[in-house]
């Protein structure tokens, strides 16, 4: 296994959520996140910040 930059892990884990909830759109962003925290071997601060990633919303400036 080779090591990864540490923000590549998160953007990984960020592309891969997103193409499970299209993939499975009822799958709750909690249990993705806890399976991408796996996977790609996260620690509690950065699948909090996935949290806070997918919870946000939109700036509403640049619509």
């Amino acid at each position: 296994m080779s090591l990864q930059p540490q923000g590549e892990q998160i953007r990984k884990a960020i592309k891969w959520i997103s193409a499970q909830r299209t993939e499975t759109p009822g799958r709750s962003l909690a249990d993705l996140v806890e399976k991408a925290g796996a996977k790609f071997d996260l620690s509690p601060s950065e699948a909090e910040y996935l949290l806070r990633f997918f919870t946000a919303k939109p700036d509403a400036g640049n619509a």
